[in-house]
């Protein structure tokens, strides 16, 4: 699969590479377009950008790493009491920012490849991507920080 980056960006594109929640299908999807609502070009159901989007060992690559955009990514499980109670900061920073910035979602139970790439010691953790390489982190409940590190994203 390729994913655009670099000059795409320049012209005021962001092109990233998301999967449908629907059918599951990867679609190639300019996030400066959110507003727009992008549908899936194999089922036709909104790719939701205004709020987190599940990130798999599959497509972590392609939708974090290969994103022309800054992507945050929340480190998190669902049995964890803390990644619940930052769960709300994070919707709120992907419906204010969407258009400027993915927030992903990774479970890190079902994708503990991942998070031993990234050194997850401790849940939740939150890293800002830019072209691909980590530029900042936050780890556990920080609601403060955590806006600091998505409004330094897009300033």
């Amino acid at each position: 699969m390729e994913v655009e980056t670099g000059a795409e960006a320049q012209d005021g594109r962001q092109p990233l590479t998301v999967r449908c929640a629907f059918c599951l299908k990867m679609n190639r999807v300019d996030l400066a377009r959110a507003g727009d609502r992008p549908t899936c070009g194999s089922c036709g159901r909104p790719i939701l950008l205004d709020r987190p989007v599940k990130v798999t060992e599959e497509d972590f690559d392609a939708t974090v790493l290969g994103s022309a955009a800054p992507v945050l990514v929340d480190f998190h499980a669902d049995w964890c009491a803390p990644c619940r109670l930052v769960a709300p900061v994070v919707d709120e920073i992907a419906g204010r920012l969407a258009g400027r910035l993915l927030v992903a979602k990774v479970d890190t139970d079902r994708a503990p490849r991942i998070a031993q790439r990234y050194r997850i010691r401790g849940i939740p953790t939150l890293i800002l991507f830019r072209g691909g390489a980590e530029v900042g982190r936050s780890v556990g409940f920080d609601p403060e920080g955590i806006r600091s590190l998505a409004d330094g994203a897009v300033a």
